[in-house]
């Protein structure tokens, strides 16, 4: 496994774990103590303001009325990026119209490289829909700490001029009022992520 998969891994298994213990809550019924129950929902999200792949500064509020469906990256990611890119995609291709009401954003967590222009050649690769999210180290670092994503660079050993970003691969929807539904885990089925995002929706 390489030092991109661990981190990956790693980053995963912090997520979950941040999941897990926020999300499950034993109940308070003494007679009920073999039984954990869901109370209230990991505090995940919250207000950002990012540049996108036009240049304009947008916020969360400019989303408020649909559902939004995050997933985190940077566009010289070899594997992971686009191919959860054009996963997300095509789940929301399948389910029709009931995905209109949902926008697909991309966020990097490589501001240094990833300006406006790059992320708009990139995110033309794979939906029209699909808006592409920059901004400064600082607000990229405010945002993904909202979100709980884990990333850290990973110098280039053979070239001390290059870098990668090992971070955590899910997909966060968002309800039309910001709040989280649901963290969704990577996955290469587009029909597995449709499935997920239908039931998450009602």
């Amino acid at each position: 496994m390489n030092r991109g998969m661990i981190g990956l891994a790693l980053g995963g298994l912090l997520l979950g774990a941040v999941f897990g213990a926020l999300a499950l809550r034993p109940t308070d019924n003494p007679d009920n103590g073999r039984a954990a129950s869901v109370s209230g929902k990991p505090l995940v999200g919250g207000p950002f303001s990012l540049i996108d792949q036009t240049g304009k500064r947008v916020t969360d509020q400019d989303f408020r009325g649909k559902e939004m469906l995050v997933f985190f990256g940077f566009t010289n990611c070899p594997d992971i990026c686009p191919a959860g890119l054009q996963v997300m995609s095509a789940a929301l291709q399948q389910l029709g119209k009931k995905a209109d009401d949902v926008v697909p954003l991309f966020i990097t967590l490589d501001p240094e490289r990833d300006t406006p222009e790059k992320m708009s050649e990139y995110v033309k690769n794979f939906s029209p829909r699909l808006v592409g999210l920059t901004g400064s180290a600082s607000e990229i670092a405010a945002t993904a700490k909202a979100y709980r994503v884990f990333y850290q660079k990973v110098p280039d050993e053979k070239n001390p001029n290059n870098y990668s970003v090992d971070h955590s691969a899910f997909f966060y929807l968002m309800g039309k009022d910001g709040s989280f539904l649901a963290p969704i885990p990577i996955t290469n089925d587009p029909a597995q992520l449709a499935s997920s995002i239908d039931k998450a929706l009602g």
